[in-house]
């Protein structure tokens, strides 16, 4: 998995001559790559002893346009069936519906149950992502998975993808907890402008009430599950949708907010007289968190990384359509707007009916507000996401 990404400049270029630099965009450049059609064929893959089939290797592109811009053209969620509401909680814990929504803004969650699974609820908002996009599966090059909580320990993008149907992509993780999705964003944006990819699928997607401690009132009231992804497609620099961004961490914060490994029972129950063997089996505590710290660090942080990321694009705050913030608690979305000027008619939230989906959160309120016709085609979203990690972000886009 991924924690952060950074990509290399290509190694091959030759410049356009009929490209013109223009102020916050790089040249487009023309990236050739050598014919592999014959040593392809000539190559295997690895196969499982039950399916000696090997997929067919995508085709090998010839030129790749490099100093691209990129726009998000297509957005999908799914969350699970099962809703818990705080007087549903208030049967577990000693907790009210009035005490929850004042301190949180959250009136219900929901909650993975059944034969449901985190990534069932990623396919069903790719599909929808892909399908609003008008762009096939087939046609994805690139599947950005963010999550803290995959299915499997090693990476759940490769069996999303292939659920889809994206034949032709190459998948990986993203684990920056309730930033992941911004970075994500941000990620998908710089392959294509510094690789020449095409079309890039992020997904946003947890399941943190795996995690919850529920006999604990300051933690189980917050999380819920989701999944939310958008199609961000390759397009000229003149249309370019990601206007700017700021993207940091501070590890001095990990202790506030925090899940972290720890050790079970032995996996052998014999050690043959070898000290300190075998290692304990590995598994993860639930999730840890000092509240107030977090709301400081939110309320003062999540503001700055706005402003720096609209320096970078050359706007001023009152440019901003919609602010959309990653949808931990109401108190610190109103602070955040407040600080910026911004409206409250102007200020995304759904936060009263899912709860903190974690990395899901963003995109999940995006595709409510698109398909609600809020958010309409050429308008500007600051959006910022912040979290474990501690890690924080923000993106001013354009829609569309």
């Amino acid at each position: 998995m991924v924690a952060a990404s950074g990509i290399a400049p290509p190694r091959a270029a030759a410049a356009l001559p009929s490209t013109r630099a223009r102020a916050g965009h790089r040249v487009g450049f023309l990236r050739s790559q050598p014919q592999l059609a014959a040593a392809s064929a000539k190559l295997r893959c690895c196969a499982s002893a039950a399916d000696d089939s090997v997929p067919p290797a995508p085709k090998p592109r010839l030129q790749r346009v490099v100093g691209l811009g990129s726009k998000l053209i297509g957005c999908g969620s799914a969350t699970p069936s099962l809703t818990i509401s705080n007087d549903d909680l208030s049967k577990v814990v000693e907790t009210s519906d009035e005490w929850i929504a004042t301190r949180t803004g959250i009136r219900s969650r929901r909650v993975l149950s059944g034969d449901e699974t985190l990534g069932g609820l990623s396919v069903q908002a790719a599909q929808r992502a892909l399908e609003m996009a008008q762009v096939r599966p087939e046609d994805v090059e690139m599947v950005i998975f963010c999550t803290s909580t995959p299915d499997d320990l090693f990476g759940a993008s490769g069996q999303v993808l292939a659920e889809v149907g994206c034949t032709n992509a190459f998948g990986f993780d993203i684990t920056a907890a309730c930033s992941g999705f911004i970075v994500g964003l941000i990620t998908a944006t710089q392959y294509i402008k510094g690789s020449g990819y095409q079309n890039v699928l992020v997904i946003g997607a947890d399941a943190l009430s795996q995690y919850v401690d529920w006999t604990d009132r300051g933690t189980c009231i917050l999380f819920g599950d989701a999944a939310g992804a958008v199609l961000v497609q390759a397009c000229s620099a003149d249309e370019d949708g990601l206007l700017g961004f700021c993207i940091q961490s501070d590890g001095n914060g990990q202790k506030h907010l925090h899940c972290s490994g720890s050790n079970a029972k032995s996996i052998l129950s014999k050690s043959n007289g070898v000290p300190s063997f075998p290692p304990k089996k590995g598994t993860f505590s639930c999730i840890e968190m000092n509240g107030k710290e977090v709301f400081r660090f939110a309320v003062r942080c999540v503001p700055q990384s706005i402003e720096k990321a609209l320096e970078e694009a050359g706007l001023p705050a009152s440019s901003i359509d919609w602010l959309l913030l990653h949808q931990a608690n109401q108190r610190i979305i109103d602070a955040a707007a407040t600080r910026l000027s911004i409206p409250s008619e102007k200020v995304l939230s759904n936060l009263a009916n899912y709860g903190n989906t974690s990395a899901a959160s963003i995109p999940l309120a995006l595709d409510e507000a698109v398909r609600g016709g809020k958010v309409k085609t050429g308008d500007i979203i600051a959006a910022s996401g912040f979290g474990a990690g501690l890690t924080w972000g923000s993106a001013i886009v354009k829609w569309g």
